[in-house]
């Protein structure tokens, strides 16, 4: 899931005390006392290049012709999807059978929910770029999150209506909804893709352009309820995805390479 903005992507490697200032720190024309929550010694961080390792391992790191990065499909990152996916489709099974009736519906978050960012993380070392990301999203197709089509083509043969719900702004709407497409999800179109719209935001999210990334999610599954539907699952690969209510059951996708507060 991208944020489109620096402050708004909060973004680290999970475990690493990145940019952690350990010295003094002048205040007031004197010394302030070094942060007690900050580590000691070096020991206390986990090594940088180490951790990256990690992650490629976990993904099944791939390189192909091009110097492109991939997951691998038998990598343990698909082993642990795959698991979620299993779950959630036995829930929304489980549903079908107990009756539920009136319109019901799955909301699926974009980035590293539907679509797959690693080969992007990879090329920026994990260091967003508004400028970069935008580039990257206009000129190549993200592969989709192993599964992740196959689950939300299956839930709308069942009868969900499947809405996308993403932090990219509304200047990527011809992309995101043609990269969907092209690794084949269901429609992304108008009624069914929401995006953040920062000169013209959304009259339902009280918080205008300045939404925080659950304000901005659980406000907008809000809206979907409004229009008469009950979102039986949602899916996302942070917590801010699933924080705020508006939803049935949350279902959270694995994500180690950034973290979205």
């Amino acid at each position: 899931m991208l944020e489109k903005t620096l402050t708004s992507r909060a973004r680290k490697i999970p475990t690493l005390a990145v940019g952690v200032v350990v010295g003094a720190v002048v205040a007031g024309g004197g010394l302030a006392a070094a942060d007690a929550s900050a580590p000691r010694t070096d020991r206390q961080i986990t090594n940088m290049t180490d951790e990256v390792a990690k992650i490629k391992a976990y993904y099944g790191d791939t390189v192909d012709a091009n110097g492109e990065h991939w997951a691998s499909p038998d990598s343990n990152y698909a082993a642990q999807v795959k698991g979620i996916e299993t779950q959630a489709r036995k829930y929304l099974a489980q549903r079908l059978k107990h009756g539920q009736s009136g319109k019901k519906a799955i909301v699926l978050d974009v980035d590293d929910t539907t679509l797959s960012t690693y080969n992007y993380e990879l090329e920026t070392t994990f260091v967003y770029n508004p400028a970069s990301n935008a580039k990257y999203i206009a000129t190549k197709t993200m592969p989709a999150v192993f599964g992740m089509n196959d689950l939300a083509n299956w839930a709308q043969q069942q009868g969900y209506t499947v809405f996308y719900i993403t932090g990219r702004p509304e200047e990527q709407r011809t992309a995101t909804a043609a990269n969907l497409a092209a690794v084949g999800f269901p429609v992304a179109d108008g009624e069914h893709l929401f995006m953040k719209n920062k000169t013209a935001p959304a009259p339902y999210l009280p918080c205008g352009a300045n939404c925080t990334v659950t304000e901005y999610k659980s406000g907008t599954r809000a809206h979907i309820e409004s229009l008469g539907y009950d979102i039986v699952g949602n899916f996302g690969d942070q917590n801010s995805d699933l924080a705020g209510g508006h939803a049935d059951k949350g279902f959270k996708l694995p994500n180690p390479m950034y973290y979205l507060p």
